[in-house]
């Protein structure tokens, strides 16, 4: 058998007016992440952190947000697609832990949701998604609120 481990990193500038999507679900909050596609930090660092373990490089290589076909695309179609890259090579997805930062809205009410979003989407039970979030103590972008960032690591096997 043999293990690997990805890290995931992912930053969007936040926007008011904007929707909001983050774990796969849209949030309630006056800003929401600027990106070309529904700019799901969450997913994009935990794509990356797949990716990364898979040696598969990272998610802008697969999705460049130079190409047109990826604007404002749902973000859980490249975690799915991502998925499904890895279990073309072999691996399978053990878990996924993930680390937000934002100062807001609140994540903790929403964990539960994205975990049920998430888990089908990498073939893994939600008890296997970690979620965690954090503020940035007023401190940085992500203090004055103009922005959120996500960490992700990945732990995948192939026997």
């Amino acid at each position: 058998m043999k293990l690997r481990v990805g890290l995931g990193f992912d930053v969007h500038q936040l926007e008011e007016g904007r929707d909001f999507y983050l774990g796969g679900i849209k949030l309630p909050a006056s800003k929401g992440a600027v990106g070309h596609s529904d700019a799901d930090v969450l997913i994009h660092a935990i794509c990356d952190a797949l990716l990364g373990a898979a040696n598969l490089r990272d998610i802008g290589f697969h999705y460049s947000n130079k190409d047109p076909q990826w604007a404002g695309k749902d973000s859980k179609y490249f975690l799915k697609d991502v998925t499904r890259m890895l279990h073309e090579k072999g691996w399978k997805i053990e878990n996924v832990d993930c680390t937000l930062t934002l100062e807001n809205p609140k994540v903790n009410p929403h964990i539960s949701e994205m975990k049920k979003v998430l888990a089908p989407l990498m073939k893994i039970s939600e008890e296997d998604v970690s979620i965690k979030a954090t503020t940035n103590e007023k401190l940085g972008y992500v203090g004055r609120e103009e922005g959120v960032n996500a960490m992700a690591v990945a732990l995948i096997r192939k026997d």
